[in-house]
C-alpha cells in the first residue's frame, strides 16, 4: 500500500488531555485508572474517566450535539493544535478532498440512558428536547466532526466494537488510495455509560482492581474512556526522513465466538500477517508491538499465541490498558496515537499494574519503559465477534 503522513495527532484520556499529559504519564509510567464513581454506577470495579468532560461546553451553533460522547471529542479537538491543522489541510486539498472516518462502540447512549430516566410517568413517553440522531445515533460524532472542523468530504462511523477506531486508518487509506479523498480526519471516541459498565460486568469480565494485563492473576479489563485523532494525508514528495507514517493495515474476522476470540488466535495473527504484507515488511522489522492487551484470560492466551507465532519472542511487547483502561472503540484509535509517540520519542512503554507475567505466555512482555531507537510499531485491536485489526506506523526513512 501507499504509505501515508500523520500530519496530526492528539488524544484525550484517562491518563492526561493532549499529547504532553500523555506522554508525560507514558514516561513516569503513570495510571489515570481510580475506583469508579461514574454517575450512579454501583459496581465494584476501576474505571478511566476523563476530568472535565461535563464541564465541556460546544460550540454555540453545534449545542444540538450536546451529550457525553461529543462533549469528549470537542475537549480532545481542543488539543495540540489539531483543528489549525486541518484547517491547513483543507487549504491544501479544499473541505471537499477531506474525509472523516471515526469508531464508537455507544456513541452517547448516556443521553439515551438519561432520557429514559426521565420519561413522563403518565404514558412513559421520552423527554421532548431528547435528540436521538444528533446525540446517541452512531454517526452523531462523525456528524458533530464535520460541522467542527467545515469539512464535506465522506463521512463514516465504524461499530466494530474494540477495533472500531483501528479500522477507521484502513478505510481511510482504501479511499485515499481509490482516488476518492486526498486527506481523512481519522479516529475515535468513546465515553463511559451505563450500559458498558453494567453489560461487561455483567458477561463477568470487569476487574475489581486495576486491569492486569498478561499477569498470571489477570481477571478482567478496566472500562476507559477517550478521544482520539489523526490527520492522514497523502506524501508530499519530500518527505522528513523523521515524518511518521501509516505504513500497512491488515484486517481479519475470525467469527468464532460472540464475545471471545479464536483460542488460537488464527483471526489476530490474520491481521497481523496482513499489515506486515501491506507494509512489505518482515517481522523482524517491528521494533515494538503495543498489543491489545486487555487482561482477560482468553484474550491475552490468544493474542500471546498469535504474536509468538509471527514474531517469536524476542519482539518486545506491551499493553498500555494499565494505564488508560479498555478504550473500547475509541482503544484503537488512542493506541495508534501512544504508538506515534513511541516512535517520535524512542519510548517503549512498559505494562502498568502487570507485577508476574503468566509463565504460561511467551512473548516478551515489557513492565518497564525502555527506550530504544523505535522505527515501527505494530498496533493491535481486536473487537467481540473476532473483528480483528492491525496497523503498523513508522518513519518515512
Amino acid at each position: 500500500m501507499i504509505p501515508l503522513r500523520l500530519t496530526s495527532f492528539t488524544a484525550t484520556s484517562a491518563v492526561g488531555r493532549g499529547l504532553g499529559e500523555t506522554l508525560d504519564a507514558l514516561q513516569e509510567q503513570r495510571s489515570g485508572l481510580a475506583p469508579c464513581s461514574f454517575e450512579t454506577v454501583e459496581i465494584q470495579t476501576h474505571v478511566g474517566e476523563v476530568p472535565g468532560v461535563d464541564a465541556t461546553a460546544l460550540p454555540e451553533d453545534l449545542r444540538s450535539f450536546n451529550c457525553r460522547n461529543n462533549r469528549l471529542a470537542q475537549l480532545a479537538l481542543l488539543q495540540d493544535g489539531f483543528i489549525d491543522q486541518v484547517a491547513a489541510s483543507a487549504e491544501r486539498w479544499g473541505p471537499k478532498r477531506i474525509g472523516v472516518f471515526l469508531g464508537t462502540s455507544t456513541s452517547g447512549i448516556l443521553e439515551t440512558e438519561l432520557a429514559y430516566r426521565a420519561r413522563d410517568p403518565a404514558n412513559g413517553a421520552l423527554p421532548r428536547d431528547f435528540n436521538y440522531a444528533a446525540t446517541h445515533n452512531s454517526f452523531s460524532v462523525a456528524d458533530f466532526i464535520l460541522s467542527a472542523l467545515h469539512l464535506e468530504g465522506p463521512a463514516a462511523v465504524m461499530c466494530t466494537a474494540c477495533s472500531s477506531s483501528a479500522k477507521v486508518f484502513a478505510s481511510a487509506q482504501r479511499m485515499i488510495s481509490a482516488g476518492m479523498i486526498d486527506a481523512a480526519v481519522v479516529g475515535g471516541v468513546d465515553s463511559l455509560c451505563l450500559t458498558t459498565l453494567y453489560g461487561f460486568h455483567s458477561l463477568q469480565l470487569t476487574s475489581r482492581v486495576p486491569c492486569r494485563p498478561f499477569d498470571v492473576a489477570r481477571d478482567g479489563i478496566s472500562i476507559g474512556e477517550a478521544a482520539a485523532f489523526a490527520l492522514l494525508e497523502r506524501p508530499p514528495a519530500q518527505l522528513d526522513s523523521d515524518t511518521i507514517m501509516l505504513l500497512g493495515t491488515g484486517e481479519s474476522s475470525d467469527a468464532y465466538h460472540m464475545s471471545s476470540p479464536h483460542p488460537e488466535g488464527r483471526g489476530a495473527r490474520a491481521s497481523i500477517q496482513q499489515a506486515l504484507l501491506a507494509a512489505e515488511l518482515a517481522p523482524g522489522d517491528i521494533d515494538y508491538v503495543n498489543l491489545h492487551g486487555t487482561a482477560t484470560v482468553s484474550n491475552d492466551s490468544a493474542e500471546d499465541l498469535a504474536v509468538t507465532s509471527v514474531f517469536g519472542t524476542r519482539t518486545a511487547c506491551s499493553s498500555t490498558k494499565g494505564a488508560t483502561g479498555h478504550a473500547l472503540g475509541a482503544a484503537g484509535a488512542l493506541e495508534a496515537v501512544i504508538c506515534a509517540l513511541a516512535i517520535q520519542e524512542g519510548l517503549m512503554p512498559g505494562g502498568l499494574r502487570t507485577t508476574e507475567v503468566d509463565p504460561k505466555l511467551k512473548l516478551r512482555y515489557l513492565r518497564e519503559n525502555q527506550r530504544a531507537d523505535v522505527r515501527r510499531v505494530l498496533s493491535n485491536s481486536f473487537g467481540f465477534g473476532g473483528a480483528n485489526c492491525s496497523l503498523i506506523f513508522g518513519r518515512a526513512g
